[in-house]
């Protein structure tokens, strides 16, 4: 990427404008209205979710968020977490910003991924923020930036292509250097680990250090004549993961080349859109196959009431296609030069060490005890312990700087 495409991050000074949470009444009824009305298809008896969402399941998660969920006091509960806006290259960006308790808060932007909105990060903020209150080190604090992608929750659904993780990854840089940053770790998974990628990538001199808990299926290092051959477990693992996307990949397939079709269906029904995510967190997380092992009914509907609310799931579903037109893929001999921690969960799809050294400089690698695709919700306290020791040296580091 040539210097004069790079996003000008000495633009005007970053207006940033404090926000609130704060949903209709009108648009709790009518979503009332259409759980009560919802129209429920055939099901084979038996399947269970072979076939997809298991309807009897759907059925008691739907009953659930029209007749026991509170979405007022979801509401009052994310409201408690310090939300703003800015405008980012003719987009509103939704942020949380949670400044650190302790005697030097290093500066940290954490991006969700799919099918989250940013609210997934609710639990791991406090215990990076102000360690010294869950049992761990305050010199070990951080100023926590949990920004939306476009297009997601309450982040402004953009109205031209193009926002895709590469650009999104300029637009970060945007908002860390204007809220004041000018060096900054970077932590991730699912589509923030896309972003994050690129941003690590693309301003090395601005990230000092990146955290992943998942490595994107994007992410492709060159495998030229000049490269290492293809070790055994690199192979099994680019096995595994073909036999992965052929048994489980048709929603990415869907939303990376036709997101607008199932959008009309996703956006206007509850049940649907419920199907749509409920069956993701089901399937990614270590749950042994009952998903409120993992989830209370309450944080699954706070996710799903949030796209519902916002009337975002097609445009977060675009953001597979705008990934599709401008992939991760490495030249040869190209490095991303910031060092990089991974915390491997058992049931997540992570490749082996040497796969990712290949591109990145891997200075730490947890293999997690238990855990799945959603870190930051099933196991916030393990994941953030990890996150602390990966940027305890290089805070050292930035302060010498």
């Amino acid at each position: 990427m040539s210097q004069d495409e790079r996003f000008d991050s000495h633009q005007s000074p970053l207006r940033v404008k404090p926000f609130t949470i704060a949903i209709g009444d009108d648009q709790l009824e009518d979503l009332d209205r259409r759980l009560r009305h919802t129209r429920w298809p055939d099901a084979i008896a038996g399947m269970g979710w072979d076939d997809g969402t298991d309807l009897p399941f759907l059925r008691h998660l739907t009953k659930y968020w029209r007749t026991d969920f509170d979405w007022r006091a979801q509401e009052a509960t994310l409201n408690a977490l310090p939300q703003f806006t800015a405008e980012l290259d003719g987009v509103e960006i939704h942020f949380i910003h949670q400044h650190g308790t302790g005697p030097n808060p290093f500066p940290l932007v954490i991006t969700h991924g799919w099918p989250g909105t940013g609210f997934d990060m609710q639990h791991i903020i406090p215990l990076l923020a102000n360690p010294g209150d869950h049992g761990a080190d305050p010199a070990d604090a951080f100023d926590v930036v949990v920004p939306s992608l476009p297009g997601y929750g309450f982040s402004q659904r953009p109205t031209r292509p193009g926002f895709g993780p590469h650009h999104v990854a300029q637009l970060w840089t945007r908002l860390m250097t204007g809220l004041g940053y000018e060096r900054f770790g970077a932590q991730a998974a699912d589509w923030g680990a896309a972003v994050s990628t690129w941003l690590a990538s693309l301003f090395p001199d601005l990230v000092t250090g990146l955290h992943l808990n998942f490595i994107p299926g994007s992410f492709r290092p060159s495998l030229g004549e000049d490269q290492p051959p293809l070790s055994a477990d690199e192979q099994a693992f680019l096995d595994a993961a073909a036999a992965w996307f052929d048994a489980e990949g048709g929603y990415h397939r869907l939303q990376a080349t036709k997101p607008q079709t199932p959008a009309y269906a996703l956006t206007d029904s509850p049940a649907g859109l419920a199907a749509w995510i409920v069956e993701k967190m089901r399937g990614w997380s270590d749950c042994g196959g009952s998903v409120e092992r993992a989830f209370t009914l309450d944080a699954i509907l706070t996710n799903i009431s949030i796209y519902w609310f916002t009337g975002t799931i097609g445009s977060s579903m675009r953001f597979y296609r705008e990934n599709r037109l401008r992939p991760n893929h490495f030249r040869a001999g190209e490095r991303i030069v910031p060092p990089l921690g991974v915390a491997a969960f058992p049931q997540d799809l992570i490749p082996p060490r040497t796969w990712v050294e290949r591109v990145f400089n891997v200075t730490r690698w947890t293999q997690m005890p238990r855990g799945g695709h959603f870190g930051a919700m099933e196991t916030p306290e393990l994941l953030a312990k990890e996150i602390r020791e990966f940027f305890r040296p290089l805070r050292a580091h930035q302060r010498g700087l």
